[in-house]
């Protein structure tokens, strides 16, 4: 077929992918921001993104764009939204596809390249002043967070290999900002068929052992219900 015939003028946006990478750091949630080498917003923190190639499909450039400006990779990635106002990037008319992330602290060595000077850790409830509409970005992403910690196991992505009850609990609280009930918790966790006992405990100070846990499926999120 000739793709010729189908081809006409038309003002095209360019597209962007920008990511949304959340961890727990000293019991809080925090994201990862880069600190912008070049103008617009020079020396201002922004998610870590970047334009999209013409070969390049949305996925693969998000995951570019996060090796690139902060060396992570190889992440769970979901993509979370569309953005397109059109005087949200004063260079262009510019259309962004947004992904959010989520990585266990033990996971994480940070190397900024690219077009990004720095790359550094902020509490969710601390946040500088953001680039563009990236502010808005990260609210979206929180809500869709918080919203899929009760049908699925994106609350996982966060654990490290093994953990005990209490630290998955935790991680749950943190990111709802709030206390769960431990009985019904346990209860919950527990009758999903999710995780199983390694035989293994851990002792914390003076406190009894506690077992530790894994993940049946690790690297996956799955919906539950």
């Amino acid at each position: 077929m000739n793709t010729k015939q189908f081809c006409y003028w038309h003002p095209h946006p360019a597209v962007t992918t920008d990511i949304v990478l959340f961890t727990l750091r000293a019991e809080k949630l925090q994201l990862l921001l880069i600190r912008r080498r070049n103008p617009p917003f020079q020396g201002g923190w922004a998610l870590p993104g970047g334009f999209l190639d013409m070969d390049e499909d949305l996925a693969d450039c998000a995951k570019r764009e996060l090796e690139e400006e902060t060396g992570i990779k190889n992440i769970y990635l979901e993509q979370l939204y569309t953005f397109g106002k059109a005087k949200r990037d004063p260079r262009e008319r510019v259309i962004s596809v947004a992904y959010y992330a989520l990585i266990a602290s033990d996971r994480i060595t940070l190397k900024p390249a690219s077009d990004a000077t720095e790359a550094a850790w902020f509490a969710f409830d601390e946040l500088p002043e953001l680039a563009f509409d990236h502010r808005e970005i990260v609210e979206k992403a929180h809500e869709r967070l918080v919203a899929k910690l009760d049908y699925s196991t994106i609350a996982f992505q966060f654990m490290p290999k093994q953990f005990t009850l209490s630290e998955l609990q935790n991680v749950y609280e943190t990111i709802r900002a709030e206390a769960l009930d431990k009985r019904n918790f346990r209860k919950w966790i527990l009758a999903r068929n999710l995780v199983e006992a390694t035989g293994l405990e851990r002792r914390n100070g003076s406190h009894r052992p506690a077992q530790l846990f894994h993940f049946k499926r690790p690297g996956r999120v799955e919906i539950i219900r």
